[in-house]
């Protein structure tokens, strides 16, 4: 399987990148997993709403470009359907059973998703009804693609 998360900003925090190359290195055997990262929008210090939402616009239209158009898209949004981890799994193999071994993951920035990018997904989930920074939520997604692997293959995550 194929999983690709696209997220807007870059990672600065070490102790965000050191758990995400932990889970990267805990997923080789089970999926190519890439992260690709895109530049935020720059924005005065207090965006008026048009201005917010013409960077959310900006950014949702290189999140979508770089989607390739065979992948099975994936937004995370706080109004999105929360799963639990045996969900996720269960749609991994779900789709894989369909044929769809292409996945991508869109984490939008500090002001969320264009209407545009929310639309084009095939599901929206949510990870909790609280925000969380979009750094914090790529090392949770990682983790969670990771549990759902392990959770599929019938294997123990806690030893």
């Amino acid at each position: 399987m194929k999983i690709s998360i696209v997220a807007i900003g870059k990672i600065k925090e070490k102790y965000l990148t050191a758990g995400i190359q932990e889970f990267l290195k805990r997923l080789a055997p089970y999926c190519k997993l890439d992260i690709i990262e895109l530049a935020e929008e720059r924005m005065p210090e207090n965006p008026s709403a048009a201005e917010k939402k013409q960077a959310l616009t900006r950014e949702g239209e290189r999140l979508l470009k770089a989607v390739r158009q065979s992948s099975y898209l994936i937004v995370l949004d706080v109004a999105g359907q929360a799963l639990s981890s045996e969900q996720l799994a269960a749609k991994f193999d779900s789709l894989a059973l369909n044929g769809q071994s292409d996945i991508t993951f869109v984490i939008g920035g500090a002001f969320g998703l264009s209407a545009a990018t929310i639309a084009a997904a095939k599901e929206r989930i949510s990870f909790s009804k609280m925000t969380f920074t979009h750094q914090m939520i790529r090392l949770l997604l990682v983790e969670q693609v990771y549990r759902a692997f392990k959770i599929s293959r019938g294997e123990p995550y806690h030893w």
